[in-house]
């Protein structure tokens, strides 16, 4: 097949470049030459879609489908559609399950309610805070100009695997690696629910060359691993000494350790987020994903970190993780709990 990915150079469109080269396909890339080296192989053009003009490059050529990886402006990907709609009958988006309103139920299938979202707005793509309304305004982009049949929305749950940008299993692997007594948040067996990037490609990449289109959650059909395996998994992975200590989240949050950002993929095991580790995969499961074992992901990915791989995180994206003071204070005070109720 003839596709066109836009942006192609990091995480996920790389992966689905690589992978989408493996299988024989011609590839074109899309994008401003800014984030990361195209993929040896593909055909490279440059140009900018957050303007008329910047996607007149793009006139004339005619593709099989668009894969569209990493689109966070609904105006962006509106554009890009709109220019591709007569020469280009499929189109694939990578989306995010956080376009979901409520987590405080588990087996969220696609009907569930979604942010409300406008597929012309504009703004800023590293503005975070509307990650999840811009999202939902990217899908109706798509459905806008292809429908669900000629369009494919995939909506990913926490993703990770080798060429990570996003930084979250990598700091998990670096903090284990340095070794010594390190907090683990709440209960170890707190099930998680996390995506291979390599599936998601591979899962995307059949979608398109069935050319089969809908609104698929892209995860595990249930928790994959549990926060205990995880640190248990970089554990071995790395040959670390690294010794968890079970800190309770009540303690972590009087403490002011904040969830996600300071120990990433801690989720509070309360009421209104007693789904977010358990979004029903059912509907891409039975339209074909599969995915492999979680330790292969931690494994594979401490690899790339050890042979060079080092997360690149989008221009204003704050760093993820608990600085070592803070960690260390933090096991003072629990220590001292501990020693007052014994």
């Amino acid at each position: 097949m003839r596709l066109l990915v836009i942006g192609g150079t990091s995480f996920v469109g790389r992966t689905i470049v690589g992978d989408a080269l493996g299988r024989g396909h011609e590839i074109t890339t899309f994008n401003r030459g800014l984030t990361g080296k195209d993929i040896d192989g593909v055909e490279a053009l440059r140009g900018d879609r957050s303007t008329d003009e910047g996607v007149q490059l793009l006139a004339g050529r005619s593709f099989d489908a668009v894969i569209d990886p990493g689109g966070q402006v609904p105006a962006h990907v509106l554009r890009t559609a709109q220019a591709m709609a007569d020469s280009a009958p499929f189109y694939a988006f990578v989306s995010t399950t956080a376009v979901y309103q409520a987590w405080n139920t588990a087996s969220l299938d696609e009907s569930a309610a979604t942010w409300p979202g406008v597929p012309d707005q504009d703004g800023d793509p590293a503005d975070l805070e509307k990650l999840r309304v811009h999202k939902r305004g990217c899908e109706l982009a798509v459905e806008q100009t292809y429908g669900l049949d000629a369009g494919l929305v995939a909506r990913a749950g926490s993703i990770v695997g080798p060429h990570d940008n996003l930084g979250q299993l990598p700091w998990w692997l670096t903090r284990i690696a340095e070794g010594g007594r390190m907090i683990a948040p709440g209960d170890p067996g707190r099930g998680l629910q996390l995506i291979d990037v390599r599936d998601l490609s591979a899962f995307v990449l059949d979608q398109v060359e069935a050319q089969a289109g809908g609104i698929h959650n892209v995860v595990p059909d249930g928790p994959n691993t549990t926060m205990g395996r995880l640190l248990g998994d970089c554990v071995q992975a790395t040959g670390s000494d690294a010794d968890p200590v079970w800190v309770d989240e009540g303690f972590l949050l009087s403490q002011g350790v904040l969830p996600w950002a300071e120990l990433p993929l801690w989720i509070p095991d309360v009421p209104d987020t007693a789904g977010f580790w358990a979004v029903s995969g059912a509907s891409a499961k039975a339209a074909g994903l599969r995915t492999r074992p979680f330790g292969d992901s931690v494994r594979d990915t401490w690899q790339w970190l050890r042979s060079g791989g080092e997360v690149r995180t989008a221009p204003g994206v704050p760093p993820l993780g608990l600085a070592g003071e803070k960690e260390q204070q933090v096991l003072a005070a629990w220590d001292a709990r501990l020693s007052e109720g014994s």
